[in-house]
């Protein structure tokens, strides 16, 4: 779907949004869009490239700031005009480096300061357009947003003397409003955080705790598709956030980060609420405390670590929780990604084999992180020459990864060779 077949509409109570001006069939591609800015998580610094945001083992380091990485010389020449002024910045506080909220905002403040036309990204709504919220925010919110701004300045000192003396149109603590409210987490294939994005026209899809569309990502290019059939005129919803949680926590973090109460029939019903708590209740904040504090593993000994605690609390609870319960499914996820980065894929595969019905009863019909889920087990199966079963759960994957993210991308295009491979095993 072209651009010119989607319209920005009043949304009832909602304020703008997104409707489709024709009819649309499952997986269909909506929308396509080039980030307004954009830079990499800290998590993923020298991981994937500064430009195109893949993964890649061998980058090229810039030779000024010791920090941005590139695959090659293409990207880093693409990316010099969003990089160049930065570049000192990063360099003047070494070793110290901004959080992703303060370089992205320092990026959108060197956009600003040096665009002249519209952004591609802003043909269905601009930079200026939108919402900030700020009369809705917390006084929590707003201190901490005085905080980044403040951040922000000691950060561009070395190119702005005094960020808060700039033009009057951009106003820092806005566009830290702003980002706040509309910022994009840009993921890989496999959904995986790698970086975070502004796309202005996206930003006027609403909300949907139960949506007709989701947004995937190829490198920094957001992918808007239809999960269902979408009729002329009807509104295009997103979630906003992950939705693996307790409808009154859902409900709490909307209302915090996006300044609205969500009334939709998920939430009034809460409906799976029963299943996503079940069990003893002391048990499952047992295992939330410990989910919550795993952090960021990066060695062997840390993995070794995070399973040995998963592994006990597992065992200990056995009786006590089913499968369905999140913050359990949340282990069996974090015990399966130790075990494969132990190389451990017989362990790997047993915790992922246990994962799979609750994927399907929380993420039902298409959904990519259910479709990944099951490219993984699939990938695990495979490894354990499983090749009939690996074919069937990786076909199972690609059903639904045609719809979420479309035959042509990137790890449909793996999983299509992985699928060869198991056939070639049998």
């Amino acid at each position: 779907m072209e651009p010119g077949r989607l319209e920005k509409f009043p949304s009832p109570g909602r304020g703008s949004g997104l409707r489709a001006l024709k009819r649309a069939r499952p997986g269909e591609l909506l929308y396509r869009a080039e980030p307004f800015a954009c830079t990499v998580t800290k998590q993923r610094l020298g991981g994937v490239c500064e430009r195109c945001l893949r993964r890649n083992e061998r980058l090229l380091r810039c030779a000024q700031c010791k920090i941005a990485r590139y695959c090659d010389t293409r990207c880093q020449k693409e990316a010099w005009q969003e990089h160049k002024r930065e570049c000192k910045c990063l360099k003047s506080i070494e070793p110290n480096f901004p959080p992703d909220s303060v370089r992205l905002v320092g990026r959108i403040v060197f956009k600003l300061l040096g665009q002249s036309a519209a952004c591609p990204s802003e043909k269905l709504y601009s930079f200026s357009d939108l919402q900030s919220n700020i009369e809705e925010l917390s006084e929590e919110m707003k201190e901490g947003l005085r905080h980044l701004a403040q951040t922000l300045q000691l950060y561009l000192r070395v190119e702005i003397q005094d960020a808060f003396q700039l033009v009057p149109a951009i106003d820092i603590f806005q566009i830290f409003a702003k980002v706040t409210c509309n910022c994009f987490t840009i993921s890989n294939g496999e959904m995986q955080d790698v970086g975070v994005g502004l796309y202005p026209s996206m930003s006027l899809l609403n909300h949907s705790c139960d949506p007709n569309c989701v947004i995937v990502f190829e490198g920094r290019q957001l992918l808007l598709r239809s999960l269902r059939e979408i009729q002329i005129g009807e509104e295009l919803t997103i979630s906003y956030i992950e939705s693996l949680m307790p409808s009154s926590e859902r409900r709490k973090h909307l209302k915090r980060q996006y300044c609205f109460e969500c009334n939709c029939r998920l939430c009034q019903t809460q409906e799976k609420d029963v299943d996503m708590l079940a069990g003893e209740e002391q048990a499952w904040k047992e295992i939330k405390d410990a989910v919550t504090k795993v952090g960021d593993p990066r060695s062997q000994e840390e993995w070794e670590q995070v399973l040995t605690m998963c592994q006990t609390l597992l065992n200990n609870n056995a009786d006590r929780l089913p499968d369905t319960n999140i913050y359990l499914l949340k282990m069996l996820d974090c015990a399966m990604d130790a075990c494969i980065n132990l190389r451990r894929w017989k362990e790997a595969l047993l915790y992922g084999n246990r994962t799979l019905k609750p994927y399907r009863l929380y993420y039902s019909s298409f959904h990519p992180l259910r479709a990944v889920q099951m490219m993984r087990v699939g990938k695990l199966q495979h490894t354990q020459d499983m090749f009939p079963q690996a074919l069937k759960t990786l076909k199972q994957a690609y059903n639904i990864m045609k719809v979420t993210h479309g035959a042509d991308h990137s790890l449909v295009q793996d999983l299509m060779k992985l699928k060869e491979q198991c056939e070639a095993g049998m």
